[in-house]
């Protein structure tokens, strides 16, 4: 068992021993795309929406290093046919990016990355010999040529360098150079059976898109065939509610209102889970770092932007127009662009339907209350926001 590589199974078991809701049939779908074109996978959603979870499903389901069947045998995916097929085959590489970022603050960090990888993944093929000069793709290489194995290679918060470090800077570009020398070499495909990358913004929401275009792309506006995994059905919750004597319609609305892809009532799986455990209703979800990247352009009003956020807040839903939201998160040139980010940030839920968002329920309501009109009060009952400078009325949907 190494630091980065075959670290076994002990993640989810710990998510086992504790309250579990079923997500395991997202596992099926990762399946399907293993060692075909489709097997890189990039799957971006709020801050606490169960990125790690799934991660740490996926490295005790794939990884070689242990015997992970007792933990799935009851679990959805245990009917499926590709079960039996995938479980505990691969020798999984499982990097979170996030641990790296409060350590290394400059330009070395893709490097110290790096350096770790093949140091611990060395170490778990005593075998193989690697030569000075050797990057990570050249060290897979190697072991896959040596072996025969093909890796499934798990990186939870990917864009965790993104968000620190800005596009432009050397730090960015040696990132981005790193992911496209890993996933678009010609070798990627003969060292991966899969790669799964999870992360809170979307690829082309960074300046990394060049060197990931060849992953297929999950989002809480592009959910595809995951919706239903991004967060708690309305079922899953129900059935907690009756597990804890809890409220119902209490959890309801509180958590519920996101519209995710096809499913059009999903709740923020954090918050129910502290909700039914603490016995108490109240704001437990918190914002991400890359809100703070928006809140200038929010507190002076950019285009618009906080005028139609107080109007959202008295019930008001935005009709986002897709023609002009393409900007890049350091290149925002429309409070189009701004909502669209709130609605990855998780702030804001959005029909893709109607093409509107909205603010989704009573938690996020009070958090953005608190979060992004700073020293302004908000009146529910006369849906009025009134602030030093000017009060502004809600209009009726």
């Amino acid at each position: 068992m190494g630091m980065y590589i075959n670290i076994g199974n002990a993640g989810f078991q710990s998510a086992r021993n504790g309250e579990y809701v079923d997500k395991s049939g997202l596992i099926a779908i990762v399946n399907k795309t293993l060692s075909s074109e489709r097997r890189f996978s990039c799957v971006s959603r709020s801050r606490r929406f169960g990125k790690s979870m799934a991660a740490k499903m996926l490295c005790a389901y794939y990884d070689h290093s242990c015997d992970s069947k007792h933990l799935f045998e009851d679990l959805v995916i245990a009917r499926d046919p590709s079960f039996e097929r995938h479980l505990n085959k691969y020798p999984v590489i499982y990097l979170d990016l996030s641990a790296f970022v409060p350590r290394y603050h400059d330009d070395s960090i893709v490097g110290q990355i790096e350096a770790a990888l093949i140091k611990d993944i060395l170490a778990a093929y005593p075998q193989v010999q690697g030569e000075a000069g050797d990057d990570l793709m050249v060290t897979l290489f190697r072991i896959h040529e040596a072996t025969g194995q093909l890796f499934f290679f798990i990186i939870d918060e990917w864009d965790a360098i993104c968000r620190e470090f800005p596009p432009g800077s050397t730090a960015m570009d040696k990132y981005v150079g790193w992911l496209r020398r890993m996933f678009k070499d010609v070798n990627a495909g003969r060292v991966f059976a899969g790669v799964y990358m999870t992360g809170i913004l979307p690829i082309k929401k960074y300046k990394t898109e060049s060197a990931l275009n060849n992953f297929l792309e999950y989002s809480m506006v592009e959910p595809r065939q995951m919706a239903s995994f991004f967060g708690f059905t309305k079922e899953e919750v129900r059935q907690l509610a009756v597990q804890h004597h809890t409220d119902f319609d209490e959890l309801e609305k509180w958590y519920d209102g996101y519209q995710i892809g096809d499913q059009m009532s999903m709740f923020n799986p954090n918050s129910v889970m502290q909700a039914v455990l603490y016995g108490h209703n109240t704001v437990y979800w918190w914002g991400t770092s890359a809100y703070y990247k928006l809140d200038d352009l929010i507190q002076s009003n950019f285009d618009g932007v906080k005028d139609e956020l107080i109007r959202m807040l008295g019930g008001n839903r935005y009709k986002l127009n897709w023609t002009k939201s393409l900007g890049l998160l350091s290149d925002i040139r429309y409070k189009d662009d701004i909502f669209l980010l709130l609605v990855h940030l998780g702030y804001l839920t959005y029909n893709h339907k109607e093409r509107i968002c909205y603010f989704p329920n009573r938690e996020i309501a009070q958090r953005a209350d608190n979060q992004m009109f700073n020293g302004c009060y908000y009146d529910r009952e006369t849906k009025t926001h009134s602030c030093k400078i000017q009060t502004i009325k809600a209009t009726e949907t």
